[in-house]
């Protein structure tokens, strides 16, 4: 521990919070957050089997469906260890590097799930405004060196941000407003000027986060414009039945994260609910949505789905 000025030190640890006001109810809300990491982590899971398994399944679509599935898995991996000990044990201590690091995770991964979803628009785009050249275009090298992408941009632009947290001296209170380490979070407990890591986390939104939204609502836009341009109705719905599942997914991505940002630097409650309920159904849901959206939705993962069960029971 380093101590400046006998007031501001890096402290050993930081003490995590469950949800405010239910505190005494914390074994009972373990139970559903324990299902919801079992659906997320195996449902992805079964996701990334079934593709590996349906050479019918190895298509560009399917092999970035697969990409999501492992970033979820990710996701919800970064989080699990210290929200049941929140909820479970009732264990509130996280070391200081270990909340870096969770937070390092927490924010790559979201950031590498922003970059996938826009590059499955893009395979929408692709497969609807130009099919003839969707094979050329999305070959599996290509889908290769785009995954890549996702997870050098996530580790690069995520990259700073712990060692920003590291350099500033912190105050007495250690006690996190989550059940896992978020960066605006963590920073608000320094007591030192934090303009910087302000200004690099509203620039990481804007030029991860924001610049992806703003290509997948392009890349829809054209492909609404082709779609309508289609003579036949039933040509027009089978058209934009391929993206159902894709929309969902981006609406169940962003949505939450936008309004955990908005809240986060506009907002000014006395009471940190809010802020917990956005970024726990932002990291909670994402991962066990997904799975079930495109189990429901796509026609070909729910044959797969049935034929991989109905092995397993024979």
């Amino acid at each position: 521990m380093s101590t400046f000025n006998g007031t501001y030190y890096q402290p050993p640890f930081f003490l995590l919070s469950g949800i405010p006001g239910l505190e005494e109810s914390r074994i009972w809300i373990s139970i559903p957050l324990g299902i919801m990491y079992v659906i997320a982590i195996l449902g992805n899971s079964i996701i990334i089997h079934i593709m590996h398994k349906n050479p019918s399944l190895h298509e560009p679509q399917y092999v970035f469906l697969s990409l999501l599935a492992a970033t979820d898995i990710g996701m919800a991996a970064s989080t699990l260890p210290t929200v049941l000990n929140v909820f479970l044990l009732n264990h509130r201590r996280i070391e200081f590097h270990g909340c870096l690091a969770q937070m390092f995770f927490i924010h790559t991964f979201s950031s590498m799930e922003s970059a996938i979803l826009l590059a499955m628009a893009f395979d929408r785009f692709v497969a609807i405004c130009n099919p003839l050249r969707y094979t050329v275009v999305l070959t599996h090298s290509r889908i290769i060196q785009m995954g890549l992408a996702a997870v050098a941009r996530g580790v690069a632009l995520m990259a700073p941000l712990p060692i920003l947290l590291k350099r500033l001296p912190f105050c007495k209170n250690i006690i996190l407003t989550h059940s896992f380490c978020f960066h605006p979070d963590v920073m608000k407990l320094a007591c030192a000027s934090i303009r910087v890591n302000i200004i690099y986390g509203l620039a990481l939104i804007l030029c991860s986060f924001g610049v992806d939204s703003v290509f997948v609502v392009l890349s829809y836009t054209l492909i609404l414009k082709t779609v309508l341009g289609i003579a036949s109705r039933e040509g027009r719905l089978k058209a934009l039945n391929t993206c159902v599942s894709h929309i969902v997914t981006v609406l169940i991505f962003y949505v939450p994260l936008i309004a955990l940002a908005l809240i986060h630097r506009i907002g000014k409650y006395h009471s940190p609910l809010p802020h917990v309920t956005m970024s726990n159904i932002f990291l909670f849901l994402t991962p066990v949505l997904n799975p079930l959206v495109y189990s429901v939705k796509t026609k070909q993962i729910r044959r797969a789905l049935r034929r991989l069960f109905v092995l397993k029971v024979g």
